[in-house]
């Protein structure tokens, strides 16, 4: 127990310490026989064991340069006892890993890792200085715990507020290298896909999506957007909004005309059968009532070129308002004394058409045209109805319209038939010329030459203009000229052999005088 130059037990009285006890246990062998004597004579005795290397340590000589050792002191290493190094006074082979002595365990136990330390490989020097504990540097590459270990928002930042929320592991979208980009996985959200898909963390729905109340994954999937479930029930705009005839079906080509929403008629569940309600409808009757989308004018229909609405409502078929102004066929058509009310049986017999005469103003008084009528004139003309026969007319069976005109009543346009009564005889100014008696059969003046001219003209006869020779002067007779549009030649002689002047129809009834 002693060493070159003094004896180190006799060094602070350690020596006087140790005899002390030793004194103390040989006298008193009663007590060493107890087992807690015993343990404190066995922590003496370990004291005086390793006194000299403790001597040996405190004898380091006092300008030594620990840089020559290959270790140099600094930092924290600067400020600290040799003892805290070089554990029971050992120089040589004490350790220079930062784990040797910084271990919970061991003859230099000092703080080593805490309990809440990054669980890691790396050694302490991989981050750590000895200048300082922190700031530390980091490598992520030995961590062997999971990010969340440290990543917990007090340690390091953790997930932030606005985090996809899920049960998966930093390390399964994120890598040490960097934050973002990320992988992704959608197997371990667990909220709905609207936390995230809002428009600003991911794409949301889009301006043009379906106006709906339900959440995404009602009709998505997150292995694709399409093709999607559908459910009508959440849908919150209207039908038209889908309905459009491009992103959805809308209304066909041949639909009715109308200003209804969809749902006003139709339901989700099924296109057809639909309510209806004329209210909404914007186009004419006539485009449904065509008679084949629905009941349209029945084949006894009035003939006309109004539209439905133009009479009828859609409350009711019948009553209907009635309007002459579209009727595009004649009246008779419905005024045929069954559908309507048609021609009186005293009506004027006529091949008019109604609207030839009356108007659907009213039905008198009516304009009239003669042209149509297909009776006699009498028919009408009888005094009472029309105007009739004067009391002074010609006595006659004949019928107003063999002697009248409907545009006017005179001249008469009477046409002689009789081969008595040729050329019309212009030049007599009214019947009575020759009717004396007023009465329609007119007697011969003169019958003895009858049928001649001269059966009337007879007594109208001038000899003198009428001379056969002139000299000696001859005449001819009432018989010899009694056809008053015969000749009349004068001859050179009595012989009348020899013409001197032709003359052949001098008169003539066509040229109204005689």
């Amino acid at each position: 127990m002693e060493q070159a130059g003094g004896t180190l037990l006799d060094r602070g009285g350690r020596g006087t310490g140790v005899r002390r006890a030793l004194g103390a246990a040989t006298a008193g062998d009663r007590l060493a026989a107890t087992p807690l004597l015993r343990r404190a004579l066995i922590a003496v005795l370990l004291a005086l064991l390793t006194a000299p290397a403790l001597a040996r340590a405190a004898s380091a000589p006092a300008g030594f340069d620990h840089s020559s050792s290959g270790f140099p002191l600094l930092g924290a290493h600067a400020r600290v006892s040799c003892e805290s190094c070089h554990a029971g006074g050992l120089f040589e082979g004490t350790p220079r890993e930062c784990g040797s002595c910084h271990a919970s365990q061991g003859a230099r136990a000092l703080s080593g890792k805490p309990s809440d330390h990054i669980p890691s490989s790396n050694t302490c020097s991989d981050c750590h200085s000895a200048t300082g504990w922190a700031p530390a540097r980091f490598d992520h590459e030995l961590a062997v715990g999971s990010c969340g270990g440290c990543h917990d928002g007090v340690r390091s930042n953790g997930k932030p507020a606005g985090h996809v929320p899920t049960t998966a592991g930093c390390e399964e979208c994120h890598s040490s290298a960097a934050w973002t980009p990320a992988r992704f996985d959608h197997s371990e959200v667990t909220g709905a896909c609207s936390t995230c898909h809002d428009g600003n963390q991911a794409t949301g729905k889009p301006p043009s999506h379906v106006p709906a109340s339900n959440t995404c994954e009602e009709c998505h999937t997150t292995a694709a957007w399409s093709p999607a479930r559908f459910d009508h029930a959440g849908v919150t705009g209207a039908c038209s909004t889908c309905h459009d005839g491009s992103r959805a079906a809308g209304k066909p080509a041949n639909h009715l005309p109308t200003s209804n929403a969809c749902e006003d008629c139709h339901t989700s569940a099924a296109w057809a059968p639909a309510r209806f309600d004329h209210a909404g409808v914007t186009g004419a009757c006539s485009t449904c009532h065509d008679g084949a989308r629905a009941t349209g004018k029945s084949a006894n229909h009035l003939p006309t070129s109004n539209t439905c609405e133009d009479c009828h409502t859609t409350a009711a078929w019948s009553p209907a308002r009635f309007d002459h102004s579209g009727v595009t066929a004649a009246c008779s058509t419905c005024h045929d004394g069954a559908r309507a009310m048609g021609k009186p049986a005293n009506h004027l017999p006529t091949a008019n058409t109604c609207d030839d005469c009356h108007s659907t103003a009213a039905w008198t008084p009516a304009r009239f045209d003669h042209t149509g009528v297909t009776g006699s004139c009498a028919s009408c003309h009888d005094g009472s109805r029309a105007t009739g026969k004067p009391g002074n007319h010609f006595i006659t069976t004949a019928d107003c319209s063999e002697c009248h005109r409907p545009t006017a009543w005179a001249p008469s346009t009477f046409q002689h038939t009789s081969p008595f009564y040729p050329d019309g005889h212009r030049g007599v100014d009214s019947c009575q010329s020759c009717h004396i008696a007023n009465s329609e059969q007119s007697a011969w003046r003169t019958p003895g030459y009858r049928p001649d001219c001269a059966g009337c003209h007879a007594l109208d006869f001038k000899p003198e203009p009428h001379r056969k020779v002139e000299s000696p002067r001859v005449l001819y007779t009432v018989s010899e000229l009694r056809d008053c549009a015969g000749s009349c030649h004068v001859y050179t002689d009595q012989t009348l052999s020899q013409i001197k002047e032709r003359r052949s129809g001098e008169h003539s009834a066509a040229r109204g005088g005689f």
